[in-house]
């Protein structure tokens, strides 16, 4: 069980960066998880899918939906101005000029999101 417990924790901090570069990788992953057992074949089918994810560019709408995840932790606690605020910056929304990512990064800290601080699309490790 405790193998199982590890890879959970990491899945919680990876998802949402999963999420925004292969929604197909994330779907996969989410499977290997169902059945709360986990052995050599599940390890690397997780380590593959990873590695496969990670590497793909960036999409536009792949971001977006991972965004849209994340928002999820906010929309009922979101202020007027910040659901307009977010709003706007979804329908201006740049790869380039990415404005989502640090104002979802500035609400998970204000409104202390203790799932959202482990994540790594918003909190990127150092290496």
């Amino acid at each position: 069980m405790k193998k199982i417990a590890e890879r959970q924790k990491e899945w919680a901090s990876l998802k949402y960066l999963v999420l925004a570069k292969s929604q197909p990788d994330y779907l996969a992953i989410r499977k290997l998880f169902v059945d709360n057992h986990w052995d050599a074949e599940k390890e690397w089918a997780f380590r593959r899918y990873l590695q496969h994810a990670l590497v793909q560019p960036t999409k536009k709408g792949e971001l977006l939906n991972a965004y849209q995840h994340v928002w999820g932790y906010f929309k009922t606690k979101a202020t007027e101005d910040e659901r307009q605020h977010y709003q706007s910056l979804i329908e201006n929304f740049s790869i380039n000029e990415d404005e989502v990512l640090p104002f979802l990064k500035e609400l998970t800290v204000k409104y202390q999101e203790a799932y959202l601080l482990q994540s790594v699309l918003l909190f990127p490790k150092e290496k």
